[in-house]
């Protein structure tokens, strides 16, 4: 059973899209600007930014050691592709990289500091950049989360939905191999996708195209691969319809309802379309809930954003999965992410949350931020969620 009470053809205007007007865009957008800086000039620059920390500590060692550093963290970040770990733009980060070790440079500098702070930071720093870049983005792994619905059998089985987020694909690398290996591996019975299938940066690349379609072509579960759209900044529905077509694997839902009768009871899938748009997803959500099957069923809402949270629990929907904000991708000790493309900020930013009368979900994702952002993970690996959910019923 499917119901589908209207599609939006085309993501809204660009001046329309509120996902355009945000700090963190506006920075992607700058900043992926710098790669077109030629590779002589990002040099004069960072070992002009060298050179400030050798004065501040009146010591060439000191310029040495931060011209090397700056340079090791530019190579690390520009072999990148050429590993096919992935495909962003190096030289912002490495400006950046730069930014940040010099003003901790010329700070210890100026404060006397012990040449063994200095040492220690410019080693911290590479060690931090190798990791965040070369290894955790490709430490894809499962959380398992376990839901009780009252209403199901509880001598039937568990059933097994798999959700991944945030594919973002450039290229197929390691961590989309490991991606595949772990779907066929779990054996879901029922796998969603929370939306973002491609990179903003590859949006309209052919290549990036067809390896998606690779990617999710490989998806198979006992009763079926359901998956929305993502942020239409990221993608159009249009975009996303020519991913989906012709794959007889999945079913892409546009605003619309699929139940799936299961040995525990019925799952009632609602697969939504985030605009982004509060006020639109807010009353969309009431709108398509007034829509659902008459029967007592589990209620699974699957869309990109958590910012519907509130209104989901007001309404009664027993599990939300969704992802979008990558859990920050970049997490600090004791601060937590850094950034959230939520509009609620890091309320719901990462991992599972009771809101009202609903269970959320909120994906740290597989894949990572495009444009000009650093192709980077820190404290922050990739996930993929597996749901065990039981009956809790008479077992009748």
């Amino acid at each position: 059973m499917q119901h589908s009470p209207g599609k939006s053809d085309a993501a809204p205007p660009v001046h329309d899209d509120p996902m355009t007007q945000t700090i963190i865009h506006h920075l992607l957008v700058g900043t992926n600007r710098l790669q077109r800086i030629p590779p002589i000039g990002v040099l004069i620059a960072l070992l002009g930014l060298a050179a400030l920390v050798g004065i501040a500590w009146g010591a060439m060692v000191a310029f040495a050691l931060c011209a090397v550093t700056m340079l090791i963290n530019w190579a690390l970040l520009w072999i990148l592709p050429r590993l096919e770990r992935s495909y962003g733009p190096d030289r912002p980060s490495a400006l950046a990289l730069g930014v940040v070790l010099t003003l901790g440079g010329v700070v210890t500098g100026l404060l006397n500091a012990h040449p063994v702070i200095l040492l220690a930071g410019c080693a911290a720093l590479v060690g931090v950049v190798y990791y965040s870049t070369h290894v955790e983005p490709l430490r894809l792994g499962v959380t398992e989360q376990t839901l009780v619905i009252p209403e199901w059998r509880g001598d039937a089985p568990a059933l097994r939905v798999l959700h991944i987020g945030d594919i973002h694909v450039e290229r197929i690398t390691d961590r989309e191999r490991r991606l595949n290996a772990l779907v066929r591996e779990l054996t879901p019975d029922v796998i969603v996708f929370s939306g973002d299938f491609v990179n903003i940066s590859y949006t309209d690349d052919a290549r990036a195209h067809d390896d998606i379609r690779t990617l999710i072509g490989e998806w198979r579960a006992r009763y079926g691969v359901y998956c929305v759209g993502g942020t239409y900044t990221v993608e159009s529905p249009a975009h996303v319809r020519a991913f989906c077509a012709g794959l007889d694997n999945l079913r892409l839902l546009e605003d619309a309802w699929v139940s799936i009768a299961t040995p525990a009871g019925n799952l009632h899938l609602l697969g939504m379309q985030t605009t982004h748009r509060m006020a639109v997803d807010r009353a969309k959500i009431r709108a398509l809930w007034d829509e659902r099957p008459p029967d007592d069923g589990m209620t699974l809402l699957l869309t990109h954003a958590p910012d519907v949270a509130p209104s989901a629990g007001e309404l009664g929907f027993d599990l939300y999965v969704c992802g979008h904000t990558h859990g920050g991708q970049l997490r600090l000790p004791l601060v937590g992410a850094i950034f959230s493309g939520s509009h609620y900020g890091r309320r719901y930013v990462m991992g599972r949350y009771r809101v009202g009368k609903t269970t959320l979900y909120t994906s740290r994702g597989v894949g990572l931020e495009g444009l000009g952002a650093p192709r980077a993970r820190l404290l922050c690996p990739p996930e993929i969620v597996l749901w065990h959910i039981k009956g809790g019923g008479a077992n009748d």
